[in-house]
Order: structure tokens, then C-alpha cells, then sequence
């Protein structure tokens, strides 16, 4: 058999090892899905106190209950780990960490690549890889691609790639992980059809692409489009504190319209790993074919000054009330970057926190 019949009919028949790196925010709600379908998994992360409540069957991520865990780890079907040679037994890899922004807000993907070498150690044939981590359009084949290609295994042959980003979203109810679509782009025709077969049985439905670069684009997109619409009414927000309107009154209003409106509201500012972070992994590769991103970096100025605007805001309330900042007891409620989860990336409660205090 050939190393793509082999790994195919082995998640046909159920028999496939499932292997996760990164057991975070998006790691461990990837380990529930697979476990549920059936797959034998394996979890790998380099915090060991992370792997160490796992094996005592606890969660330690607010909105993941911990139930499922024990179970899963006692009989055998989840196994956490810090020993990355174990990688070598896996047959399907979902690579799920960080994606954080440098200090120069560009992209660092040290995490991925640390992630794929620790893969490309110990690939062999029949393995299919597949990167989750959101990403600036060519990581998967201009990163990823080269350092599996190492050894002389040919992709779409030896081993199969692809990109098929993580569409995570933490404390909502409405959606389970399950039933959003999930998109999936290959590096070769084969590895397309190979992630879509192992996905098939996670998500509930599949929606493929022509490559991992407009996969990678796709994630992207639907971030991006977040960011500026949010900067848009951020905007709308403070033009209306100078015109004394209600822009609470103005949204409503119109998202009455049954077409061409979706209601997006204003905050302090943009937070968890994000929305605040993938726009800039866009414009960084724009740069690459002399290409300006206005509406991304506008958006990303308008969202980091709402916490300035929040601050300027409680000044002038304490001041109507003859009060003075020095003499002021200030109660902030919510220090994650959004309700029902215990996430503190980015998020713009504590940038409030940090301008209150240094007045």
C-alpha cells in the first residue's frame, strides 16, 4: 500500500493516532472533538503543569469542562505528554500554538516553527500534517513545507500538508466547535483530500480550497473583517459622544434593515489572541509586494486609543460630579477581553487599568 492509502484507511476504518501540539485555547477543545469521534490522541505541550492537571483529569481553561478529561485519560484514549518522539506513532498532527505579534507588531511564528521541527524529527511516511494556528498567507509552504521536506520525503507522496485554521470561539454557546464549518486548503491535491477525510469526522461539515494560501487568507479575512468594522463603530461611538447621541439608539435603529447591515457594537478597545493580532499578520505580507493595508492599520489605531477614550470619558464624569481623580475609588468589573472566559490576551481591561493608575 502506498503511504496515502495507508494513513486513508486508517481513518476510514477508526484506527488512525491523533496528535495535538498545543494544548491551549485551541489545543484542548481540538483533543475534546477528536476524542469524542473516536480517535486515539495524543497531546503534546512543553508546560508541564499543564500536562500534569490534565493527567488528574483537570481543566484549566474556564470555559472547558473538565468531565470529559478524566475519563479520557484513565481509559487510555487521551494521552498528554511532554515527549515529542511519541509524534513518530501519530498518523494525523494538528499543530495549535501561539501566533503572537513582536514587539514591532510583526508576525512571530518561533512557536510554529519550534512545533514543526520538533514534527519534521520524527516524520515518517503516511503521516498527515495539518497547521491550525492563524497565520500570514505562505507559512504552511514557505515554512512548514521546506523543513518536512528535509529528509527527502516528497509531500503529496510521503507525507501530506496542509493548512486548516482553527475558528475558535471561547464562551459561546450558540456554536459548538463542531458544528462551524471547517475550511481546509492542501499542499497537493491528495493532502486536500486527506484533511478533509480526517476533519470530516470532527466537523460537520467541510469546506475546501485550492491551497494553504488562501486558506490561510480565509482566517484572515473573517478576523480582519471584525477589526474594521468594530474600529468603525468605535469611531461612530466617539463622534457621537461630541453630537450628545445615543449610539446604542443609532445601531439599533439600524440594524432593523433586513439586508445589508450587521450590527457591530463599540467597547474599550480590541482583546484576546485575535482580532487585535491577525490583521498585522496581513499587513506585514503586504508589505512583501509593495502593498499598503490602509483600512488594517487605520482600524488598528482607531481600536488602541479606546482605552485612552475610555479614561478621558471617566475624567469628565468624575468632574461633573465635582470629584478629582487623586481622591477617586474607581471599580473596573471584567479583566478578560470578553465575557465567560478567563482569557487576559491583550485585553484592553487591563491597558484601562494601567492609565487609571499612572494618574
Amino acid at each position: 500500500m502506498t503511504a496515502y492509502e495507508t494513513v486513508s484507511e486508517r481513518i476510514a476504518n477508526g484506527t488512525a493516532v491523533a496528535a495535538v501540539i498545543g494544548l491551549g485555547y485551541v489545543g484542548l477543545p481540538r483533543v475534546q472533538l477528536l476524542c469524542r469521534a473516536g480517535y486515539s490522541v495524543l497531546g503534546f505541550d512543553v508546560d508541564t503543569a499543564k500536562i500534569a492537571r490534565l493527567k488528574r483529569g483537570e481543566s484549566y481553561i474556564a470555559h472547558i469542562d473538565a468531565s470529559w478529561i478524566a475519563g479520557a485519560v484513565i481509559s487510555g484514549q487521551f494521552t498528554p505528554t511532554t515527549e515529542f518522539q511519541r509524534l513518530a506513532v501519530a498518523d494525523c498532527i494538528s499543530i495549535c500554538v501561539p501566533t503572537p505579534l513582536s514587539q514591532n507588531r510583526e508576525p512571530d511564528i518561533r512557536f510554529v516553527r519550534t512545533a514543526a521541527e520538533a514534527v519534521a524529527r520524527y516524520l515518517r511516511p503516511g503521516q498527515l500534517v495539518l497547521l491550525e494556528s492563524t497565520t500570514y498567507p505562505g507559512t504552511t509552504t514557505e515554512v512548514l513545507l521546506p523543513l518536512l521536506s528535509d529528509h527527502g520525503f516528497r509531500v503529496g507522496e510521503d507525507f501530506f500538508l496542509a493548512f486548516s485554521p482553527e475558528r475558535e470561539d471561547p464562551g459561546n454557546v450558540r456554536f459548538a466547535s463542531g458544528d462551524v464549518p471547517k475550511i481546509v486548503g492542501g499542499v497537493t491535491p491528495q493532502c486536500t483530500q486527506l484533511a478533509q477525510a480526517y476533519c470530516g469526522k470532527l466537523f460537520s461539515s467541510i469546506v475546501t480550497v485550492s491551497s494553504p494560501e488562501a486558506a490561510e487568507l480565509a482566517k484572515l479575512l473573517e478576523n480582519i473583517f471584525r477589526s474594521v468594522n468594530i474600529a468603525l463603530v468605535n469611531e461612530l461611538k466617539m463622534l457621537c459622544g461630541k453630537m450628545n447621541l445615543d449610539v446604542w439608539e443609532i445601531i439599533e435603529a439600524a440594524a432593523t434593515k433586513p439586508f445589508g447591515f450587521m450590527p457591530f457594537y463599540p467597547g474599550p478597545g480590541l482583546g484576546g489572541h485575535c482580532i487585535p493580532v491577525d490583521p498585522f499578520y496581513l499587513s506585514w505580507k503586504a508589505r512583501e509586494y509593495g502593498f499598503s493595508t490602509r483600512f488594517i492599520e487605520l482600524s488598528g489605531e482607531i481600536n488602541t486609543l479606546m482605552p485612552q477614550y475610555v479614561v478621558e470619558r471617566i475624567f469628565e464624569a468624575l468632574n461633573e460630579r465635582g470629584k478629582t481623580v487623586k481622591d477617586a475609588r474607581i471599580l473596573l468589573l471584567g479583566a478578560a477581553y470578553k465575557k465567560n472566559v478567563d482569557d487576559l490576551r491583550e485585553s484592553p481591561s487591563l491597558d484601562v487599568m494601567g492609565l487609571l493608575i499612572a494618574k
